[in-house]
C-alpha cells in the first residue's frame, strides 16, 4: 500500500521523492528493490554456505562507493563485508599481483564486495603508468586463470562496471581509460566470469 508524502505524491514504500518530476520516487523504489535482492542473496549465501565476490569497477568518481554503501545498508556485517584496499605497500608491490586480495576472499557463508579490485592493474595502474607493459600483459593473461580458480573452488563471482553521468562528459584521460577498459574486458569477459555493464 502506498503512502502520501508531504507534497501529496505517492511512493510504493512511503518515502517521498523530490516532488518535482518523480525521478526521486523511481530511485527510492529501485534502491529498495536492490536492497531487498541483496538481503535475499545474503540469506541464500549464508544458508547454503556459499562464497560470493562482487566486484565494483568504473572510472574515477563514478560513484562506486556510494552505490555499495546504499545497497549494503540492510545487510548483516557478519555475513557481508566491503573491501576497499589502498595503494599497495612496497612489500605488496613485490608479491604476486593477486596475493594482496586473497586474504580478503570470502569463507563459506560470506559475501565480499570489492570497491575496486585486482582490475586496478588494467585500469588506473595502466593509465597512470603505475605498472609496466610487461606487468599489464601478465595481468591480462593471468586474470582469467585467477578468476577461473575462484569459480572452480565454489566462489560466485559477479563483476559490475559502474557508469555515471560523469562518464558521459569529456574528461582528462577519457581515451586512455576507454582503451584500458576495452582491452581489460576483451581478455577478462569470460563465459565463467562475464562483466555486467
Amino acid at each position: 500500500m502506498s503512502k502520501k508524502s508531504k507534497n501529496g505524491k505517492k511512493s510504493k514504500n512511503g518515502k517521498s521523492g523530490n516532488g518535482k518530476n518523480g525521478k526521486g520516487y523511481k530511485y527510492i523504489d529501485e534502491l529498495t528493490r536492490l536492497q531487498f535482492e541483496m538481503v535475499k542473496l545474503q540469506n541464500w549465501v549464508h544458508k547454503e554456505k556459499l562464497k560470493a565476490v562482487v566486484i565494483f569497477e568504473g572510472r574515477d568518481a563514478a560513484g562506486k562507493g556510494g552505490v555499495i554503501k546504499r545497497i549494503t545498508e540492510s545487510l548483516n556485517p557478519r555475513i557481508c563485508r566491503v573491501v576497499a584496499l589502498g595503494t599497495p605497500t612496497e612489500r605488496e608491490r613485490g608479491q604476486w599481483y593477486f596475493q594482496r586480495y586473497v586474504p580478503h576472499l570470502p569463507a563459506q557463508g560470506e559475501i565480499v564486495l570489492f570497491d575496486r579490485s585486482w582490475y586496478n592493474r588494467a585500469g588506473v595502474e595502466r593509465v597512470m603508468g603505475f605498472c609496466s607493459e610487461e606487468e599489464y600483459q601478465e595481468f591480462l593473461r593471468s586474470c582469467p586463470l585467477f578468476e577461473e580458480m575462484l569459480i572452480m573452488s565454489g566462489t560466485i563471482l559477479i563483476k559490475y562496471w559502474k557508469i555515471s553521468p560523469m562518464d558521459l562528459k569529456s574528461r582528462e584521460h577519457w581515451v586512455e581509460y576507454s582503451r584500458a577498459k576495452d582491452m581489460m574486458m576483451k581478455f577478462t569477459d569470460t563465459k565463467l566470469s562475464p562483466w555486467n555493464v
